[in-house]
């Protein structure tokens, strides 16, 4: 009997589906820091990871105590004049690709049908490895601690999206699509800053989703939907608030986490999507503050 394929999709969901049960989804435990802040993982050659690349490296990191950013295959880092280190483990990172394919019936010389494809690379980080240039071991910064004050850079930020932001006595954030507004209740009724802009990332992120934007949040209006668009903004919160140097920090209905798990579990794909769809949403965040360039040529 042959091996069995691996099948890369359902290797990525049940590692997620495992981390959430565990209570320690990726999203909300990446911070192995940074400079300047929390990072997001980075390739070799400093090129910012994407999609389900960032949550299944958040994981890896979490799970074995890494705090380098800087992750590469087995070859990159002999090129670098390192040598991962025996008995170490490598994670996996997804490459998205494609290939060209005549389509049968067409006359020749005409356009090839390219079809898309999803391989894996094993990759170490960092700490795995000897014998990197130095600058592969700077240890990151720890997060920002705001106390409990309003921090004028991160208001500036939010600000610069551009949404309508109100404030009332009302003790519940969210966002409501039929006025396109969020409503926040005062920062100082949060036991923290971090956790008052770590839930308004979560916001915004819901906020990319209207028609006018992305277009997302119509799409869903079922069960699974609405699961899959919450996963979408904790996922988008969190890439955003390491972004921003912070560490968003709030628990989740045990009802809530259970309605991702029940989308999890019937779609083997949708971890996938959600992580892309939270990508996108961080990026025209981004691109709405001129804050920086999006990063839409590095492969998710």
């Amino acid at each position: 009997m042959g091996k069995a394929r691996f099948d890369l999709h359902q290797h990525v969901t049940d590692t997620i589906i495992a981390q959430i049960e565990a209570g320690t989804p990726p999203w909300r435990q990446p911070w192995t820091g940074g400079r300047g802040g929390a990072c997001l993982p980075v390739r070799h050659n400093e090129e910012a990871y994407r999609g389900i690349n960032i949550l299944m490296l958040w994981a890896t990191a979490a799970e074995r105590g890494f705090t380098s950013e800087r992750w590469m295959t087995f070859r990159q880092a002999q090129e670098l004049g390192g040598n991962v280190m025996k008995g170490a483990k490598a994670a996996k990172s997804v490459f998205y690709g494609t290939f060209e394919k005549d389509d049968e019936g067409k006359p020749e010389g005409e356009d090839k049908r390219r079809i898309p494809y999803a391989k894996f690379n094993n990759v170490f980080n960092a700490d795995q490895i000897e014998g990197l240039p130095e600058e592969y071991y700077i240890r990151p910064d720890p997060a920002r601690d705001l106390g409990t004050e309003a921090d004028a850079e991160l208001e500036a930020f939010f600000a610069g999206t551009g949404a309508e932001i109100l404030t009332s006595d009302e003790p519940r954030a969210y966002y409501r699509p039929a006025t396109d507004s969020i409503h926040m209740p005062p920062i100082a009724t949060f036991h923290d800053a971090a956790g008052y802009y770590g839930t308004l990332a979560h916001e915004i992120t819901h906020w990319t989703g209207a028609e006018k934007r992305l277009d997302r949040i119509k799409k869903y209006t079922d069960r699974k939907g609405y699961a899959f668009e919450e996963l979408v903004a904790e996922i988008g919160n969190c890439m955003l608030c390491v972004r921003l140097g912070l560490t968003p920090d709030f628990g989740q209905s045990a009802a809530y986490v259970e309605g991702w798990l029940e989308a999890l579990k019937a779609d083997k794909g949708m971890i996938f999507k959600a992580a892309s769809e939270a990508q996108k949403a961080v990026d025209y965040v981004i691109a709405a503050t001129g804050t920086a360039e999006t990063d839409e040529q590095v492969a998710a």
